[in-house]
């Protein structure tokens, strides 16, 4: 597997990636960050919603949806 940081939405579902980099606006990014989404944080791809917007993941012990395009600017090292 790449060792370089990819989007969160490369992830398959069902795998487990590391945050490295969280490229969300400021407003949205507190938010994130209040809900435990921070760099080094283990993430697991849950699932993506029949049209592929939005993208449930696994932080924390507890499942967090986001929109595809925040997602998308969160970046992660995927485990092996």
């Amino acid at each position: 597997m790449p060792a370089e940081s990819q989007p969160l939405t490369s992830l398959k579902v069902g795998r487990t990636g590391t945050v490295t980099e969280i490229k969300v606006a400021p407003p949205n990014k507190s938010r994130l960050l209040e809900m435990g989404l921070l760099v080094g944080t283990t993430v697991e791809l849950v699932r993506f919603a029949p049209l592929g917007d939005p993208v449930e993941i696994k932080v924390r012990g507890y499942n967090l949806t986001l929109r595809k395009s925040e997602a998308e600017q969160i970046l992660v090292k995927m485990s092996s």
